[in-house]
């Protein structure tokens, strides 16, 4: 059995169309996900089947070359496009001699590199244990292994009973800390629901350019790269509206073909930022040629994590690198905005979104007057303290007359809890 290295830089990539047409596309992101991970690309091998070999995913022939290919390189891993099975990984490492990784343990060493929080670190090691739970034999093929029964099982055995109840131990742990964390968040969303503040969740295909937006719109210094997943952990900012209006904006991870359900699962707390918005900022890469695929990815995923009906507006990033593209709000038939055109690196039509939010959240606005008596001090200190009052005139009685412009929600929440408020409203 061959010793595993600790690091392996030098990597073939291996990327096999299983029943389609080949896709240049889907060929750079692979290259872009490898160089994220911290591989060095040696070579890159190619082929096209029917349907995948169940021993070792790709014909013998395009084992043999893949095999050359380590020989020639010195190659130390490689890297599959494609989802592999525990035994047809455990077969092509046997085979090839070094290490396999399939396209989801690339992402899942992505996403531990960059994750920067306890919770997003959490999350990549919960994605990571399940994923190698189902791998575990792999690292001890080299024990003696012997059926039978007592008095007969090898240390192999033994050892993997072992490995898997800590496994399973550990990702009891780390259940126990993310429904901790889980509180926490979920006591941040009624806070801001108890201060009538809404939510609005940027989502996007990774390297869209939603961490570039999020900067610009809040003017903060959140980490940005024109790379894969270069942001994990969701961050949130106020950001100011037209009228005196604020909301939170959460930024938060990018999606991508393929996107391994351990990762949909470990993340769906922080996904739950996505699912709690009061409104979708879908940012799309303009420039990309693969546009309609990357939106109908990140459609599939917000359905995945039931975001499906979240209200949405899309948002076409990076004109700048087009010619003849300006920015513009593109409007529905209701005449509400659906699409903005801008470019978050330049900041050209930012303007325009920071607009679009402001008429999204005015129109569920509703505006009253209200008379209040000089008994009603408290009534009116609450008026001012959300922010609605538009203008105030004193009575002759020494009372107030207000005309106050605040959300239906939040007017019907003061409706319940003041029960004079019902008595003092005029029209």
């Amino acid at each position: 059995m061959f010793e595993r290295p600790r690091t392996g830089e030098k990597a073939v990539l291996v990327h096999v169309d299983v029943g389609v047409q080949p896709d240049s596309d889907e060929l750079s992101e692979f290259r872009e996900l490898a160089a994220s991970a911290g591989a060095s690309p040696m070579a890159l091998v190619t082929g096209r089947r029917e349907s995948p070999d169940p021993r070792l995913f790709v014909g013998r022939g395009k084992a043999e070359e893949v095999g050359a290919a380590i020989t020639h390189h010195q190659a130390e891993l490689v890297i599959f496009n494609n989802t592999l099975s525990p035994s047809q990984e455990r077969n092509l490492e046997r085979e090839f001699k070094c290490r396999v990784v399939d396209r989801t343990g690339l992402i899942l060493d992505i996403f531990a590199q960059r994750a920067r929080s306890f919770e997003g670190k959490l999350q990549v090691e919960l994605a990571q244990l399940r994923h190698l739970s189902t791998r575990l034999v792999r690292g001890w093929t080299h024990l003696e292994r012997q059926k039978g029964g007592i008095g007969l099982r090898g240390p192999g055995e033994t050892q993997l009973e072992t490995d898997r109840r800590l496994v399973n131990k550990r990702i009891a742990q780390i259940r126990q800390r993310l429904e901790k964390v889980d509180s926490q968040r979920n006591q941040s969303r009624k806070a801001r629901s108890k201060a009538d503040m809404p939510t609005v969740s940027l989502v996007g295909y990774t390297n869209a350019g939603k961490s570039t937006l999020f900067n610009q719109l809040t003017q903060s210094g959140a980490y940005a790269a024109d790379q894969l997943f270069a942001t994990l952990d969701p961050t949130l900012r106020r950001v100011s509206l037209p009228g005196n209006d604020t909301a939170v904006l959460a930024d938060t991870v990018g999606f991508i073909t393929q996107l391994p359900h351990e990762l949909v699962a470990a993340f769906r707390s922080t996904l739950q930022e996505t699912t709690e918005a009061a409104l979708l900022l879908h940012v799309i890469d303009l420039a990309s040629p693969q546009r309609a695929v990357c939106i109908s990815e990140v459609n599939d995923v917000l359905g995945q994590i039931g975001a499906s009906e979240t209200p949405q507006i899309e948002v076409f990033n990076k004109i700048d690198l087009l010619e003849n593209a300006g920015p513009r709000i593109e409007r529905n038939e209701d005449g509400l905005p659906r699409r903005i055109w801008l470019s978050a690196q330049t900041g050209e039509g930012t303007e325009l979104l920071v607009q679009a939010l402001g008429e999204f959240f005015r129109k569920d606005l509703v505006l009253k007057k209200i008379r209040l008596t000089p008994r009603d001090g408290r009534l009116r200190a609450r008026l001012f303290e959300l922010g609605s009052v538009q203008s105030e005139q004193i009575t002759e009685q020494g009372g107030w007359k207000l005309e106050v412009e605040l959300s239906k929600k939040s007017f019907d929440r003061l409706m319940r809890t003041e029960s004079e408020l019902k008595n003092r409203v005029v029209a």
